[in-house]
């Protein structure tokens, strides 16, 4: 059986750092027999603001982000989802957020490109007798499209490990596009990703757990998990699901890794014996 690895970190402003810490935590995957690897959204940097991300933003196929996934994936002879990376538009303050996956070659195999952009203001209240530790007077409000631009492609790449689809971060809310990818074949999903602590308690969970059961699929969600130098926190939690939806490994908090076996032969089981999948009414 194979072996996938999800990456948690705790990422800073700071590109430099970020990579060493992601080689750290690959080659102790490697060590343990992962095959594929996913890093966590936002894994290279974790900006202050939007300039810094437009600063380390690269041109598609060359930059130091994309030299170090190629370079590691190979070292390690490993399958590599290089969590997102900022990556240059036709428009000068926009950028994409990129999810790249590379063989155990160092090839680039797929991009996707983040469909959905998280623009909320979280203002949550406690209900009448119950504690809240966060803040609730100010609120956290984020904004992705001022700097960000929408991907608008489902991507899902051959690989040993069965068809893999890809997606980031709040993309995990939108069925409909797991849907997309479970019709292009997808039999495991990636999911990078960096839910805050606040929509991660409640909802994370729920959601991973929620795609693997409707389309019988393994789901790695490799997440930012801790207090960041930009103020942020990240949920974590990060972890590997079968697709009967059972949490097979999680890492809670800081940086580490969570680590499954991949049975090949039990997913086909399952699809088999809960044809759910054959049962659609409204199939596109």
């Amino acid at each position: 059986m194979k072996k996938f690895a999800a990456i948690q970190m705790t990422s800073g402003p700071e590109v430099a750092p970020n990579l060493a810490v992601a080689e750290t935590l690959i080659a102790a995957a490697t060590v343990a027999g992962a095959g594929l690897v996913v890093l966590p959204e936002n894994f290279a940097l974790m900006a202050r603001g939007d300039a810094e991300r437009l600063g380390v933003a690269e041109d598609d196929g060359h930059g130091p982000i994309q030299d170090f996934l190629a370079a590691t994936a190979r070292r390690h002879k490993l399958w590599l989802v290089g969590g997102t990376l900022p990556m240059k538009t036709m428009q000068p303050k926009k950028v994409r957020s990129a999810c790249l996956l590379f063989d155990d070659q160092g090839r680039r195999v797929a991009r996707y490109d983040k469909m959905h952009l998280f623009d909320a203001h979280l203002s949550w209240r406690a209900p009448s007798g119950q504690n809240c530790d966060v803040e609730q007077s100010n609120g956290e409000t984020y904004r992705e499209s001022a700097v960000f631009e929408s991907g608008t492609e489902v991507v899902v790449a051959d690989t040993p490990f069965g068809k893999l689809g890809l997606a980031v971060c709040y993309d995990l809310r939108f069925p409909e596009l797991f849907r997309a990818m479970l019709d292009h074949g997808a039999e495991v999903f990636a999911i990078p990703s960096a839910f805050t602590a606040l929509t991660g308690r409640a909802h994370w969970e729920v959601l991973v757990r929620a795609r693997a059961i409707e389309n019988l699929a393994w789901v790695i969600a490799a997440a930012q998990g801790g207090r960041h130098a930009n103020g942020r926190e990240t949920h974590g939690h990060s972890m590997v699901v079968s697709p009967w939806g059972e949490v097979l490994t999680r890492h809670e908090s800081g940086p580490g890794m969570a680590l499954a076996e991949c049975d090949a032969a039990r997913q086909r089981e399952m699809r088999t014996q809960l044809p759910s999948l054959q049962h659609r009414k409204l199939n596109p």
